[in-house]
């Protein structure tokens, strides 16, 4: 299938695309599942290019890494093979060091504070040049709200988090910030967390809602700890060569059709938050919220991540995101 996919992608940069006359749908791949925001994200990007170009340009979505992973997405997208990819911002940092600027925790009270600090122009400029200087053209954020963590164990106090054996992506700075709060963190494959949480190799995890309760990992867990110590931030991205082989007018359409699905996307996410906080509920889990001065004594313990982050990352960018 992947092979399949990817030979689509070659049979249309080999012919090429003259406007109104596309020939094959350009790809645009995710590694989320159908039921996600990143997903519907997706969908109403392309759906909108269709509407505004009247039907001359088309995109195919394929969720599921079905034309690859998050590393296989990037790889091809700066290639210009796979010209779309919409995916989460942690897996980047490898290609773009200064995106670790996302992985600063605590820094933020609301999603609407998220909101406003990536859209604003001089941010936007900043982080857009280092997409470009990779190789990619950066849309637009959308979000899955925040990051929070689900566990067995009521947490109320800092001394809660210590010896929590906690599954986190295999991001160092992630790593770091849960060690700070005495946690014991464990970078696991992720198809592998609901078993670990079934069978007790794992404590805890952390992941939006939306991925909390698409995988039921809230089964597994007495409660959701609403940490909230990072944003899930989802990028809409495009290859820079395949953007230089546009005309003006598509290239218009492209980014009005992204500024739409972005407002698009945080909508659903804000609805589905809502809806997946009362199924959590229904079902038993009990939700936790911190105070907001144990909110801020987590900030303190997340200096060393903070000064991590600061020695690889550009300073004008990290001062624009604080």
């Amino acid at each position: 299938m992947k092979k399949g996919v990817l030979l689509i992608s070659v049979l249309w940069l080999l012919l090429g695309c003259s406007e109104g006359t596309q020939r094959y749908a350009w790809p645009l791949g995710t590694s989320s599942p159908d039921d996600t925001v990143t997903q519907l994200y997706a969908e109403k990007f392309a759906e909108e290019v269709a509407c505004l170009s009247d039907g001359q340009m088309k995109i195919q979505v394929y969720p599921n890494s079905v034309v690859g992973g998050d590393r296989e997405l990037l790889e091809s997208c700066k290639d210009g093979d796979i010209p779309f990819v919409v995916q989460n911002t942690a897996p980047q940092v490898t290609f773009m060091p200064d995106i670790a600027v996302f992985d600063m925790p605590m820094l933020f009270d609301s999603i609407a504070h998220v909101r406003r600090t990536v859209d604003h122009p001089a941010f936007l400029q900043r982080i857009s040049t280092v997409y470009k200087q990779a190789g990619y053209e950066l849309l637009g954020f959308a979000d899955q709200g925040f990051r929070v963590m689900t566990t067995n164990k009521r947490v109320q106090t800092l001394d809660d988090f210590k010896g929590q054996k906690i599954r986190t992506m295999e991001n160092p700075y992630h790593l770091q910030f849960w060690k700070q709060l005495g946690a014991n963190p464990t970078p696991m494959t992720f198809s592998e967390v609901y078993i670990g949480l079934q069978q007790g190799t794992i404590d805890a995890q952390e992941n939006p809602y939306e991925v909390i309760v698409s995988n039921k990992l809230y089964e597994q867990q007495d409660y959701v700890v609403e940490t909230n110590h990072l944003p899930h931030l989802i990028s809409l991205i495009v290859s820079e060569k395949f953007m230089s082989r546009l005309s003006d007018s598509q290239k218009q359409i492209i980014r009005e059709a992204a500024a739409i699905a972005k407002d698009y996307a945080r909508q659903q996410s804000d609805e589905r938050i809502a809806s997946r906080i009362r199924m959590i509920e229904a079902s038993g889990t009990t939700i936790i919220s911190l105070s907001p001065e144990m909110k801020q004594e987590m900030r303190r313990l997340s200096e060393p991540v903070y000064q991590h982050i600061r020695q690889q990352v550009d300073a004008d960018l990290i001062r624009l995101y604080n």
